[in-house]
Protein backbone atom coordinates (compact mmCIF):
# COMPACT_ATOMS: atom_id res chain seq x y z
CA UNK A 1 0.00 0.00 0.00
CA UNK A 2 1.41 3.13 -1.06
CA UNK A 3 2.18 6.02 1.97
CA UNK A 4 -0.39 9.21 2.33
CA UNK A 5 0.85 10.76 5.21
CA UNK A 6 4.66 10.11 6.48
CA UNK A 7 5.91 10.97 9.39
CA UNK A 8 10.29 10.91 10.15
CA UNK A 9 11.29 11.41 13.33
CA UNK A 10 14.98 13.11 14.18
CA UNK A 11 14.10 15.31 10.83
CA UNK A 12 16.89 17.50 11.76
CA UNK A 13 19.84 15.23 11.87
CA UNK A 14 21.60 14.74 8.35
CA UNK A 15 20.10 11.45 7.26
CA UNK A 16 16.63 12.10 9.09
CA UNK A 17 16.64 15.69 6.79
CA UNK A 18 18.09 13.49 3.70
CA UNK A 19 15.56 10.74 4.13
CA UNK A 20 12.32 13.67 4.51
CA UNK A 21 13.63 16.16 1.58
CA UNK A 22 13.31 12.50 -0.57
CA UNK A 23 10.16 11.15 0.53
CA UNK A 24 8.66 15.70 0.21
CA UNK A 25 9.93 15.40 -3.83
CA UNK A 26 7.68 12.22 -4.12
CA UNK A 27 4.11 13.63 -5.48
CA UNK A 28 2.22 10.20 -4.50
CA UNK A 29 3.09 10.73 -0.45
CA UNK A 30 0.34 13.98 0.74
CA UNK A 31 2.20 14.82 3.49
CA UNK A 32 5.51 13.98 4.90
CA UNK A 33 5.78 15.51 8.52
CA UNK A 34 9.55 15.73 10.42
CA UNK A 35 9.54 15.80 14.22
CA UNK A 36 12.32 16.64 15.99
CA UNK A 37 13.11 18.40 19.88
CA UNK A 38 15.59 21.47 17.69
CA UNK A 39 14.48 23.09 14.11
CA UNK A 40 16.16 21.99 11.13
CA UNK A 41 19.60 23.89 10.55
CA UNK A 42 18.91 27.40 8.75
CA UNK A 43 20.95 25.85 5.08
CA UNK A 44 18.55 22.38 5.68
CA UNK A 45 15.10 24.48 5.72
CA UNK A 46 15.46 24.67 1.61
CA UNK A 47 15.96 21.01 1.37
CA UNK A 48 13.46 19.79 3.39
CA UNK A 49 10.53 21.12 0.39
CA UNK A 50 7.11 20.59 1.69
CA UNK A 51 8.16 18.94 4.86
CA UNK A 52 6.63 19.86 7.66
CA UNK A 53 7.99 20.29 10.75
CA UNK A 54 6.60 20.02 14.02
CA UNK A 55 9.08 20.92 17.32
CA UNK A 56 7.76 17.99 19.59
CA UNK A 57 9.83 15.32 21.69
CA UNK A 58 9.30 11.81 21.28
CA UNK A 59 9.58 10.88 24.55
CA UNK A 60 6.64 13.13 25.49
CA UNK A 61 3.37 11.39 25.13
CA UNK A 62 1.95 14.72 23.17
CA UNK A 63 3.21 12.47 20.01
CA UNK A 64 0.08 10.42 20.03
CA UNK A 65 -1.82 13.39 19.39
CA UNK A 66 0.58 14.57 16.57
CA UNK A 67 0.42 10.95 14.98
CA UNK A 68 -3.46 10.79 15.90
CA UNK A 69 -4.59 14.60 14.40
CA UNK A 70 -2.53 14.01 10.94
CA UNK A 71 -3.74 10.14 10.17
CA UNK A 72 -0.28 9.44 9.63
CA UNK A 73 -0.31 5.77 8.18
CA UNK A 74 3.50 5.20 8.08
CA UNK A 75 6.40 6.16 10.51
CA UNK A 76 9.92 5.87 9.87
CA UNK A 77 11.88 6.21 13.16
CA UNK A 78 15.40 7.75 12.83
CA UNK A 79 15.85 9.57 15.98
CA UNK A 80 18.61 6.80 17.31
CA UNK A 81 21.36 8.56 18.88
CA UNK A 82 24.55 6.83 18.45
CA UNK A 83 26.87 9.63 20.33
CA UNK A 84 26.50 10.94 24.06
CA UNK A 85 27.81 13.69 23.17
CA UNK A 86 25.45 14.50 20.25
CA UNK A 87 22.50 13.93 22.98
CA UNK A 88 24.35 16.13 26.06
CA UNK A 89 25.21 12.94 27.76
CA UNK A 90 24.61 9.47 28.43
CA UNK A 91 21.80 9.38 30.46
CA UNK A 92 19.98 11.98 27.85
CA UNK A 93 20.99 9.68 24.98
CA UNK A 94 19.77 6.38 26.50
CA UNK A 95 16.22 8.70 27.33
CA UNK A 96 15.70 9.70 23.74
CA UNK A 97 16.78 6.03 22.38
CA UNK A 98 14.76 3.71 24.66
CA UNK A 99 12.34 6.13 26.58
CA UNK A 100 11.37 7.56 22.87
CA UNK A 101 11.10 4.60 21.10
CA UNK A 102 8.84 3.04 24.15
CA UNK A 103 6.58 6.48 23.74
CA UNK A 104 6.75 6.33 19.86
CA UNK A 105 5.31 2.69 19.69
CA UNK A 106 3.02 3.53 22.37
CA UNK A 107 1.79 6.33 19.92
CA UNK A 108 1.27 4.13 16.92
CA UNK A 109 0.28 1.38 18.89
CA UNK A 110 -2.85 3.39 19.41
CA UNK A 111 -3.58 4.95 16.53
CA UNK A 112 -6.33 2.95 13.78
CA UNK A 113 -4.97 5.20 11.07
CA UNK A 114 -1.36 3.30 10.90
CA UNK A 115 -0.51 1.01 8.28
CA UNK A 116 3.60 0.61 8.42
CA UNK A 117 6.58 1.50 10.51
CA UNK A 118 10.32 1.43 9.25
CA UNK A 119 12.92 1.45 11.85
CA UNK A 120 16.52 2.63 11.70
CA UNK A 121 18.89 0.08 13.28
CA UNK A 122 22.16 -0.61 13.67
CA UNK A 123 24.53 -4.13 13.21
CA UNK A 124 25.89 -3.15 16.14
CA UNK A 125 23.05 -4.97 18.11
CA UNK A 126 25.71 -7.83 17.20
CA UNK A 127 28.54 -7.02 19.03
CA UNK A 128 32.00 -7.46 18.37
CA UNK A 129 33.85 -10.38 19.59
CA UNK A 130 36.82 -12.39 18.79
CA UNK A 131 34.30 -15.56 18.55
CA UNK A 132 32.25 -13.67 15.81
CA UNK A 133 31.15 -15.54 12.62
CA UNK A 134 32.40 -14.50 9.05
CA UNK A 135 29.16 -13.23 8.47
CA UNK A 136 26.26 -11.76 10.85
CA UNK A 137 22.89 -12.89 9.30
CA UNK A 138 20.22 -11.62 10.27
CA UNK A 139 18.99 -14.77 12.53
CA UNK A 140 22.74 -14.76 14.24
CA UNK A 141 22.54 -13.99 17.87
CA UNK A 142 25.81 -12.15 19.43
CA UNK A 143 28.65 -14.15 20.78
CA UNK A 144 28.88 -11.15 23.15
CA UNK A 145 26.02 -9.18 24.01
CA UNK A 146 26.37 -5.28 24.10
CA UNK A 147 26.85 -4.20 27.54
CA UNK A 148 26.67 -0.02 27.12
CA UNK A 149 26.54 3.08 24.88
CA UNK A 150 25.05 2.76 21.45
CA UNK A 151 25.05 -0.52 21.17
CA UNK A 152 23.06 -1.51 24.15
CA UNK A 153 20.26 0.80 23.67
CA UNK A 154 19.74 -0.53 20.02
CA UNK A 155 19.29 -4.18 21.31
CA UNK A 156 16.46 -2.85 23.69
CA UNK A 157 14.78 -0.65 20.75
CA UNK A 158 14.31 -3.86 18.90
CA UNK A 159 12.93 -5.26 21.88
CA UNK A 160 10.40 -2.88 22.07
CA UNK A 161 10.32 -2.74 18.19
CA UNK A 162 8.98 -6.76 17.98
CA UNK A 163 6.77 -6.48 21.34
CA UNK A 164 5.20 -3.48 19.00
CA UNK A 165 4.59 -5.97 16.00
CA UNK A 166 2.97 -8.74 18.05
CA UNK A 167 0.19 -6.14 19.23
CA UNK A 168 -0.27 -5.10 15.57
CA UNK A 169 0.58 -7.68 13.18
CA UNK A 170 -1.29 -5.66 10.55
CA UNK A 171 0.91 -2.89 10.80
CA UNK A 172 3.61 -3.82 7.99
CA UNK A 173 7.31 -3.87 10.28
CA UNK A 174 10.70 -2.94 8.33
CA UNK A 175 13.69 -3.31 10.90
CA UNK A 176 17.42 -2.22 9.23
CA UNK A 177 20.02 -3.37 10.53
CA UNK A 178 22.93 -0.65 9.02
CA UNK A 179 26.49 -1.00 8.53
CA UNK A 180 28.88 1.94 9.11
CA UNK A 181 27.62 5.29 7.43
CA UNK A 182 30.45 6.94 5.71
CA UNK A 183 30.69 9.11 2.42
CA UNK A 184 30.80 12.46 0.79
CA UNK A 185 29.17 14.81 3.27
CA UNK A 186 27.74 12.37 6.35
CA UNK A 187 29.53 12.94 9.79
CA UNK A 188 29.81 9.97 12.18
CA UNK A 189 32.27 8.85 14.72
CA UNK A 190 33.90 6.63 12.27
CA UNK A 191 34.85 9.58 9.83
CA UNK A 192 36.02 11.68 12.55
CA UNK A 193 38.23 8.71 13.59
CA UNK A 194 39.67 8.50 10.07
CA UNK A 195 39.71 11.92 9.18
CA UNK A 196 42.57 12.37 12.70
CA UNK A 197 46.09 13.39 11.46
CA UNK A 198 47.45 10.52 13.25
CA UNK A 199 44.87 6.96 13.73
CA UNK A 200 45.25 5.40 16.58
CA UNK A 201 44.70 1.64 16.50
CA UNK A 202 44.76 -1.76 18.46
CA UNK A 203 48.27 -3.30 18.74
CA UNK A 204 47.82 -6.54 17.16
CA UNK A 205 44.59 -5.98 15.63
CA UNK A 206 43.26 -5.38 11.64
CA UNK A 207 39.67 -5.83 12.33
CA UNK A 208 37.18 -5.95 8.93
CA UNK A 209 34.99 -3.16 8.85
CA UNK A 210 31.78 -2.80 6.25
CA UNK A 211 30.44 0.26 4.98
CA UNK A 212 27.17 1.72 3.67
CA UNK A 213 27.59 4.98 1.55
CA UNK A 214 25.28 7.27 2.41
CA UNK A 215 23.06 7.29 -0.44
CA UNK A 216 22.31 3.65 -0.56
CA UNK A 217 21.11 4.33 3.49
CA UNK A 218 18.90 6.75 1.75
CA UNK A 219 17.99 4.80 -1.19
CA UNK A 220 16.90 1.61 1.04
CA UNK A 221 14.78 3.56 3.74
CA UNK A 222 13.24 5.29 0.22
CA UNK A 223 11.90 1.52 -0.87
CA UNK A 224 11.03 0.70 2.29
CA UNK A 225 8.54 3.27 2.69
CA UNK A 226 7.11 2.78 -0.57
CA UNK A 227 6.99 -0.53 -0.89
CA UNK A 228 5.92 -3.62 1.11
CA UNK A 229 9.38 -5.03 3.03
CA UNK A 230 8.36 -6.63 6.50
CA UNK A 231 11.38 -8.09 7.74
CA UNK A 232 14.74 -7.50 9.57
CA UNK A 233 17.86 -6.50 7.09
CA UNK A 234 21.52 -5.64 7.14
CA UNK A 235 21.99 -3.36 4.95
CA UNK A 236 25.60 -1.80 3.69
CA UNK A 237 28.52 -2.85 0.65
CA UNK A 238 29.32 -6.47 0.20
CA UNK A 239 32.92 -7.17 0.62
CA UNK A 240 35.46 -5.80 3.35
CA UNK A 241 38.23 -3.75 4.12
CA UNK A 242 40.92 -4.05 6.88
CA UNK A 243 41.31 -1.14 9.17
CA UNK A 244 44.92 -0.62 7.49
CA UNK A 245 43.40 -0.85 4.31
CA UNK A 246 41.56 2.04 4.73
CA UNK A 247 43.61 4.00 7.15
CA UNK A 248 46.00 3.93 3.79
CA UNK A 249 42.98 5.29 1.17
CA UNK A 250 42.61 8.07 3.73
CA UNK A 251 46.10 8.88 3.40
CA UNK A 252 46.56 8.87 7.38
CA UNK A 253 49.49 7.15 9.81
CA UNK A 254 47.81 4.11 11.81
CA UNK A 255 49.38 4.73 15.38
CA UNK A 256 49.68 1.15 17.48
CA UNK A 257 48.31 1.70 20.98
CA UNK A 258 49.02 -2.07 23.50
CA UNK A 259 45.63 -3.02 24.30
CA UNK A 260 45.45 -1.50 27.82
CA UNK A 261 46.24 2.20 26.46
CA UNK A 262 43.28 1.80 24.51
CA UNK A 263 40.69 3.36 26.77
CA UNK A 264 42.90 6.10 28.09
CA UNK A 265 43.45 6.96 24.57
CA UNK A 266 39.76 7.08 24.13
CA UNK A 267 39.17 9.00 26.82
CA UNK A 268 41.52 11.66 26.42
CA UNK A 269 40.50 12.26 22.52
CA UNK A 270 36.56 12.17 24.12
CA UNK A 271 37.86 14.85 26.10
CA UNK A 272 39.29 16.93 23.28
CA UNK A 273 36.24 16.44 21.37
CA UNK A 274 37.52 14.97 18.71
CA UNK A 275 35.99 11.42 18.31
CA UNK A 276 33.35 10.25 20.52
CA UNK A 277 34.45 6.71 21.78
CA UNK A 278 32.22 4.43 23.22
CA UNK A 279 33.17 1.07 24.39
CA UNK A 280 31.65 -0.88 21.62
CA UNK A 281 33.37 1.14 19.29
CA UNK A 282 36.61 0.40 21.03
CA UNK A 283 35.54 -3.37 20.85
CA UNK A 284 35.37 -2.43 17.24
CA UNK A 285 38.42 -1.30 16.37
CA UNK A 286 39.47 -4.40 17.89
CA UNK A 287 37.87 -7.44 16.07
CA UNK A 288 35.20 -5.63 13.47
CA UNK A 289 31.86 -6.91 12.44
CA UNK A 290 30.51 -8.14 9.22
CA UNK A 291 27.08 -8.81 8.08
CA UNK A 292 25.45 -10.62 5.26
CA UNK A 293 23.46 -8.49 2.69
CA UNK A 294 22.12 -10.85 0.29
CA UNK A 295 18.55 -11.16 2.00
CA UNK A 296 18.69 -7.10 0.93
CA UNK A 297 19.61 -7.50 -2.10
CA UNK A 298 17.51 -10.31 -3.09
CA UNK A 299 14.04 -8.78 -1.36
CA UNK A 300 14.38 -5.33 -2.71
CA UNK A 301 15.74 -6.19 -6.27
CA UNK A 302 18.76 -3.86 -5.55
CA UNK A 303 22.45 -3.70 -4.66
CA UNK A 304 24.10 -0.82 -2.82
CA UNK A 305 27.49 -0.02 -3.24
CA UNK A 306 30.28 -1.89 -2.30
CA UNK A 307 32.32 -1.25 0.78
CA UNK A 308 35.37 -0.52 -1.35
CA UNK A 309 33.42 2.20 -3.13
CA UNK A 310 31.63 3.77 -0.23
CA UNK A 311 35.08 4.01 1.15
CA UNK A 312 36.59 5.81 -2.39
CA UNK A 313 33.68 8.32 -1.67
CA UNK A 314 34.79 9.51 1.82
CA UNK A 315 38.48 9.19 -0.08
CA UNK A 316 37.30 12.09 -2.55
CA UNK A 317 36.04 14.31 0.21
CA UNK A 318 39.45 14.01 2.46
CA UNK A 319 42.49 15.80 2.08
CA UNK A 320 45.07 13.79 1.92
CA UNK A 321 48.24 14.34 4.44
CA UNK A 322 50.11 11.11 3.02
CA UNK A 323 50.27 9.37 -0.07
CA UNK A 324 49.29 5.89 0.27
CA UNK A 325 53.01 4.88 -0.56
CA UNK A 326 54.41 6.86 1.63
CA UNK A 327 52.21 5.35 4.76
CA UNK A 328 53.03 2.14 3.68
CA UNK A 329 56.60 3.11 3.45
CA UNK A 330 56.86 4.66 7.35
CA UNK A 331 54.52 1.42 8.68
CA UNK A 332 57.09 -0.69 7.20
CA UNK A 333 60.24 1.43 8.55
CA UNK A 334 58.12 1.03 11.91
CA UNK A 335 58.02 -2.51 11.52
CA UNK A 336 61.42 -3.19 10.82
CA UNK A 337 62.75 -0.94 13.89
CA UNK A 338 60.52 -2.84 16.46
CA UNK A 339 61.32 -5.94 14.79
CA UNK A 340 65.26 -5.48 15.01
CA UNK A 341 64.90 -4.04 18.80
CA UNK A 342 63.26 -7.06 19.97
CA UNK A 343 65.59 -9.31 18.16
CA UNK A 344 68.50 -7.46 19.88
CA UNK A 345 66.87 -7.77 23.47
CA UNK A 346 65.77 -10.95 23.45
CA UNK A 347 69.55 -12.34 22.64
CA UNK A 348 71.22 -13.95 25.62
CA UNK A 349 73.46 -11.55 27.19
CA UNK A 350 77.49 -12.74 26.61
CA UNK A 351 79.06 -14.13 29.67
CA UNK A 352 82.50 -13.00 30.78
Amino acid sequence: MKPRVVLVTGVSRYLGTRLASTLAADPSIERVIGVDTVPPRPEASHVLGRTEFVRADIRNPLIAKVIAQAEVDTVVHMNVIATPLGAGGRTAMKEINVIGTMQLLAACQKAPSMRKLVVKSTTAVYGSSPRDPALFTEDSEPKSSPKSGYAKDAVEVEGYVRGFGRRRPDVTLTLLRFTNFIGPVIETPLTRYLSLPVVPTVLGFDPRIQLCHEDDGIEVLRRCVLEDHPGIFNVGGSGVLLLSQAVRRVGRLAWPVPSPMVSLVGRAFRRAGLVDFSPEQMRYLEHGRVADVSRLSARLGWTPRSTAEAMQAFVERSPRILNPETVAAAEERLLSLLTRRRTITTKEPVRA
